[in-house]
């Protein structure tokens, strides 16, 4: 396990793969030094080897447990002398389906794992953040918390309370000179994806497959501004605008041509056998 020796420091949860992991290597590379967590134990140890024992902390971290956030928070801090210059909760599970259709468990787990674990997250870190001079609380949000989106509804109901959470926090957390933003990626070609999303994915346009380092770019600029929302890519913020000033029209777009319109109208014409 290294120590911050001095070191700008960054906390990235889902670090083991994807956004997460590109992250961590894209910080590591500029010369801090990253604390790592995730579920995915030899997805962790990968990373410690790469980037090297001395140059970063990984742990696994089940982001529901709060005990075990408070922890790992803790030991994090005492590695890098009471500091954490950017949080980043950004570990997430996704399910789909047809809300009515899903096992409850299945969306009760994407709650806990995409709100309450990011609730747990900056709940364990404002005493570093608040501790660090120009800290930033990032957070993954979604596209899908630009419009509520069909076939990932508790999905995405998430990502707009992260949205929502991160708005209200950007303003109180300014009393204790914290900032707070959130990315909200599009189509990323993640291990959260469904086989075969990436490939099939349009080539052009807001929707299409995007490699997770454009995320880690993004996290690093976030940190030397004072802007709110990211878009990956940037023209999703049109569609976030479009959802505010015309959500019927946006309502009825998706359900028409979005990627479940076809599931839809064939559920419907059974139902109107029956």
């Amino acid at each position: 396990m290294g120590s911050a020796n001095g070191r700008k420091s960054i906390f990235i949860t889902g670090a083991a793969s994807g956004m997460g992991l590109e992250t961590a290597r894209l910080f590591s590379g500029k010369g801090w030094f990253v604390g790592g967590y995730d579920v995915n134990a030899a997805g962790l140890k990968a990373l410690e080897t790469e980037l090297g024992a001395d140059n970063c902390i990984v742990q696994t971290l089940d982001v529901t447990d709060k005990k075990a956030f408070d922890a790992t928070v803790a030991a994090f801090g005492a590695a890098t002398d009471g500091k954490m210059d950017l949080l980043f909760n950004n570990a997430g599970i996704g399910a789909g389906g047809f809300f009515d259709e899903m096992p409850f468990e299945d969306n009760l787990k994407v709650v806990q794992v995409n709100f309450i674990g990011v609730l747990n997250g900056i709940h364990a870190g404002i005493g570093l953040l608040k501790a660090t001079p120009g800290s930033l609380c990032f957070t993954t949000s979604s596209s899908s918390a630009t419009y509520g989106m069909p076939g990932i509804a508790v999905y995405s109901a998430t990502k707009h309370a992260v949205k929502g959470l991160t708005e209200a926090l950007s303003i109180e957390f300014r009393r204790h000179g914290v900032r707070a933003a959130d990315v909200l990626p599009g189509l990323i070609d993640t291990p959260i994806l469904p086989d075969g999303v990436a490939a099939n994915a349009p080539k052009d346009g807001m929707f299409r497959s995007i490699p997770p380092i454009e995320v880690a770019k993004v996290v690093w600029e976030a940190y030397g501004s004072d802007k709110l929302h990211w878009y990956v890519p940037p023209e999703l913020a049109e569609l976030d605008k479009a959802a505010g000033n015309a959500p019927e029209m946006v309502r009825e777009q998706i359900a028409t041509t979005g990627p479940i319109a076809k599931a839809i109208e064939e559920q419907a014409k059974l139902a109107g056998k029956n």
